[in-house]
């Protein structure tokens, strides 16, 4: 008899309904197109609305850190980003203990879905690690995260996405400056946000380190702006972001860009996030220690 709770991973899904879910969660489907899509595959259209509901994020199962953790102190602040979409609110968790001196910052760069529980515990994660972590949401001036994921996804594709931009660079020069901080700042993005990490990585030239996983390539004419270190984090099923890495290898490479770039054997798309069916535990430590490595050797001097 099956177990009813053991954690469920990508291998128990068709690989056409990963496909399918992909497309859901990047809004080149919507639901009605993922669930008919899907009803091949399972009973009929509960069965395919099972499938939806086993592959979205179970943020409780996934969570390592509780926000009332007594090592770290956790508010929302808000920032100004006068290019952006005028104010921005924002999740910030630093270590508790005051005795720490000046500690080097990171960004987190959340999903297409703004701020959300996960990512919480990702800068939660971080500040455990001796950094102080600022997550912004996307979604602030929509109100920020809605608690629901397909209310999010809607509410992401009304974002202006060049004041989405702004926002998120105003946000890592207040980190910068922050009074605590030492001024060295990096940035770490999942999906959506590794898109925006490669970005940041292109504009903020005090920027020291960025690791995108999974994230979309900037364009080619831009990397030679670079100069953080980078650690490109690759997922080894994921055709539409790996689609755009040999070019982008290209430039940095031209460039003189310092980046290491590894990619995980039978990875999933999203297979850091460990609130999802694609959560891969092994690559997910192994990248994990390799980010924390790269934000220690570049931040902390």
């Amino acid at each position: 008899m099956a177990d009813p709770n053991r954690r469920r991973s990508a291998s128990d899904f068709h690989p056409e309904v990963l496909r399918l879910f992909d497309q859901y969660v990047h809004g080149s489907l919507d639901r009605r197109g993922f669930l008919d899509g899907a009803a091949r595959f399972a009973a009929g259209a509960g069965g395919a609305a099972a499938l939806l509901a086993a592959l979205s994020p179970d943020f409780a199962r996934g969570q390592q850190v509780t926000p009332n953790d007594a090592r770290l102190h956790a508010q929302t602040v808000t920032i100004d980003a006068p290019q952006g979409h005028g104010r921005v609110s924002a999740y910030l968790v630093r270590p508790a203990n005051a005795g720490r001196g000046a500690l080097p910052a990171v960004l987190v760069v959340h999903e297409n879905r703004g701020l959300n529980p996960h990512i919480q515990d990702i800068a939660r994660r971080l500040a455990l690690d001796g950094f102080v972590a600022l997550a912004p949401d996307a979604l602030s001036p929509l109100g920020g995260y809605p608690g629901n994921e397909d209310a999010a996804r809607t509410l992401f594709a009304q974002l202006d996405p060049a004041k989405t931009r702004a926002d998120f660079i105003a946000a890592a020069q207040w980190l910068q400056r922050m009074p605590g901080g030492n001024g060295q700042i990096g940035a770490v993005g999942f999906c959506w946000g590794g898109g925006i990490a490669n970005l940041l990585a292109t504009r903020l030239p005090e920027l020291k380190a960025a690791v995108p996983f999974y994230g979309d390539a900037v364009p080619v004419e831009d990397v030679a702006r670079i100069k953080a270190r980078l650690l490109l984090v690759f997922a080894e099923n994921d055709p539409r972001i790996n689609a755009g890495w040999p070019a982008y290898e290209a430039a940095l490479k031209a460039a003189g860009v310092r980046y290491e770039a590894v990619t995980y054997p039978g990875t999933q798309h999203g297979f850091n996030n460990d609130t999802t069916p694609r959560y891969d535990a092994t690559a997910a430590k192994q990248a994990w220690a390799r980010t924390i490595a790269l934000f220690d050797a570049t931040l902390r001097g």
